[in-house]
């Protein structure tokens, strides 16, 4: 028993295939697109050989084919001309338009929910991230299984009367059902094990700070700017799939959790936001989210705007939020800077993950952000421990330091709890006081 279309669907689009792009514009203004920028963006980020790229105008959608009879025939004689093998149309088909599309231009026809699949497909690295995507490929799939069997629909059903067509759409069915339950059940486990990290790092009262925005925004880059990992960046639509944590020592707020997340984009399928759920966990066990933002697009608004939809739905619009507006090397003139709110509040900060100009005034964003978490001591070290102090001094925890009559050093450092304990664990290291005070008490 042979799964055609499943077979079908599985193969990745990006392998150079003559393509024709099918921008549909909709001046009634019911349904938003990304843009034919974006559009032509996911198409390159997929290998797909871009032959011709029609913009159609229509005030409202068709029933049969989504665009109309006449624009149907014009795209069959460019595919016919131009040996076309794959049709893409900007929006949201229905599993029917697409059938009749493919039908009436006698080639393999997706919309953009199809493609962003794809395009996931060629770049999850992960054993989760894998499992995530092909999850939400068969999810997809399932509401378009008719495809390929529409000439034997018609069979009748029940004992003696049932058709070959029908019995071959229920075993694909049944094999798809049987894979999403499989899929679920490896996911759950790569699932505790997630969870285990996280109420490792919230025992241990590790800050928390996670990564989001806009695909191709240099989330990554930035993450490779804090971090000093080496995190695969690049300038394209969903360079990163596999959500990356990393530990950081940041300046003035000592050891933290980073997150690099898979990157959003206007109208992301709903099967992707289901299936990527415990990636973007993350998200919102975060402390501090830094909403990444490319500062040189001019579409940065919208944006900024499609990310907080998403953002509210995977129910992460409480925590703390500094906005990074990246790439500002990309402006002519443009410094790097931070805007405060009337409270004197850090909320926005402008730099370049690219150069680094500008992650001192994030770093101070951070600090102000954490503060909450962190906790006011004053240690006293040994003359043999004296070499803490640069270790200390390399991430800017202390306040004030003085060297009293026995050779001994007095800190008093702003440190969180977990670094505290860490460092009351090293020998000739004793506390003297600690409280949520930021008052000095060294006389």
């Amino acid at each position: 028993m042979t799964m055609e279309l499943f077979d079908r669907q599985k193969e990745a689009v990006g392998q150079g295939e003559r393509t024709i792009l099918v921008n549909v514009e909709l001046t009634s203004g019911n349904q938003s697109t990304g843009g034919i920028d974006e559009f032509k963006q996911l198409a390159d980020s997929s290998g797909l050989n871009i032959v011709k790229t029609l913009t159609i105008k229509i005030s409202f959608t068709k029933a049969q084919y989504f665009i109309g009879t006449g624009k149907v025939d014009e795209l069959a004689m460019l595919v016919d001309e131009n040996e076309i093998e794959i049709v893409i149309f900007s929006l949201q088909l229905s599993p029917s338009q697409e059938r009749n599309l493919e039908k009436a231009l006698k080639c393999q026809v997706m919309d953009r929910t199809g493609l962003i699949l794809d395009i996931f497909a060629l770049r999850a690295n992960s054993f989760e991230g894998k499992l995530q995507v092909e999850l939400a490929q068969l999810k997809h799939l399932s509401t378009r299984l008719v495809r390929g069997w529409t000439h034997l629909e018609r069979q009748k059903g029940g004992i003696g009367l049932r058709g070959p067509g029908e019995t071959q759409l229920e075993t694909d069915k049944r094999l798809i059902s049987i894979r999403i339950k499989n899929i679920n059940k490896r996911l759950l486990k790569v699932h505790k094990q997630h969870d285990l990290g996280r109420k490792s790092r919230v025992k241990n009262q590790l800050p928390m700070i996670s990564l989001a925005g806009y695909t191709n925004a240099g989330k990554s880059t930035l993450f490779n700017l804090l971090t000093k990992a080496q995190v695969y960046a690049d300038d394209k639509l969903f360079a990163t799939l596999d959500s990356t944590i990393r530990r950081v020592m940041l300046p003035a707020s000592g050891e933290a959790v980073i997150a690099d997340t898979v990157g959003f984009i206007q109208d992301l399928p709903h099967e992707l936001i289901e299936a990527f759920k415990s990636t973007l966990e993350e998200t919102r066990q975060a402390n501090v989210l830094l909403h990444v933002v490319d500062a040189s697009d001019q579409n940065s608004r919208d944006k900024i705007e499609q990310v907080e939809k998403i953002i509210e739905q995977i129910d992460a619009k409480e925590i703390p939020t500094i906005i990074v507006m990246n790439k500002i090397d990309g402006i002519n003139d443009f410094q790097p800077r931070i805007d405060k709110d009337n409270e004197g509040k850090i909320y926005r900060v402008w730099l370049s993950a690219q150069t680094g100009d500008g992650v001192e005034l994030l770093y101070e964003a951070l600090s102000q952000s954490l503060s909450g978490m962190m906790t006011s001591a004053s240690i006293k070290l040994d003359v043999q421990s004296a070499y803490i102090r640069s270790e200390i001094h390399k991430v800017g925890f202390i306040k004030k330091e003085i060297m009293n009559e026995f050779g001994q050093w007095l800190l008093e450092i702003n440190v969180t709890s977990h670094y505290l304990e860490r460092l009351l664990d090293k020998q000739g290291v004793s506390l003297l006081w600690k409280q949520k005070s930021q008052q000095s008490q060294i006389a």
